[in-house]
C-alpha cells in the first residue's frame, strides 16, 4: 500500500487494535507485523502520537528485490503453465497488468494531490505573519 501511494510518507497507520478488528485477526498478529515493519524502517513510532509511515521508507536491497521478484515470477509462471498459457500470453498479461497498475497509481496520486489542494488554506506563499492575503 505504501509503494502504491495508498499510504503516504508521514501518514498515520491504524492502531493495532483497530486494524486487528478490521482484519478479524488477533491483535498480537498485527503487533508483530507492525514491529517487523518498524524494525525494517517502513514504519516510525512517535511516542504518545502513534505509528506512522516513515518519512523515508526503507528501500529493499537489490538482492532482496531480485529474490522477491524471482519468487513472484515463479508463482506466476506456475499459474500460467497450469492454465495452459504460452510464454507470449503470460508475458502479455504481465505487461498489461503492470501498465494498468502504473496508470491506476498515477491517477490515484493525482486525485489525492488535487483533493489535498482543495482543502489547503488559501494563503500567500510569501506571507510571513501567518495571515491570509
Amino acid at each position: 500500500m505504501i509503494s502504491l501511494g495508498a499510504l503516504a510518507p508521514g501518514a498515520a497507520v491504524p492502531s493495532v487494535r483497530e486494524l486487528a478488528q478490521q482484519l478479524r485477526v488477533n491483535p498480537n498478529t498485527v503487533a508483530r507485523a507492525y514491529q517487523r515493519l518498524t524494525d525494517a524502517g517502513v514504519f516510525a513510532v512517535k511516542r504518545g502520537e502513534g505509528t506512522f509511515v516513515a518519512e523515508q521508507p526503507a528501500q529493499l536491497k537489490k538482492s532482496e528485490k531480485n529474490e522477491t521478484l524471482r519468487d513472484a515470477a515463479t508463482r506466476y509462471a506456475g499459474t500460467a503453465i497450469a492454465v495452459g498459457a504460452t510464454v507470449d500470453e503470460a508475458s502479455r498479461e504481465l505487461e498489461e497488468s503492470f501498465d494498468r497498475l502504473t496508470r491506476d497509481h498515477t491517477r490515484e496520486s493525482r486525485r489525492k494531490a488535487s483533493r489535498f489542494l482543495l482543502f489547503m488554506p488559501r494563503t500567500s506563499a510569501f506571507a510571513t505573519d501567518g495571515e491570509s492575503p
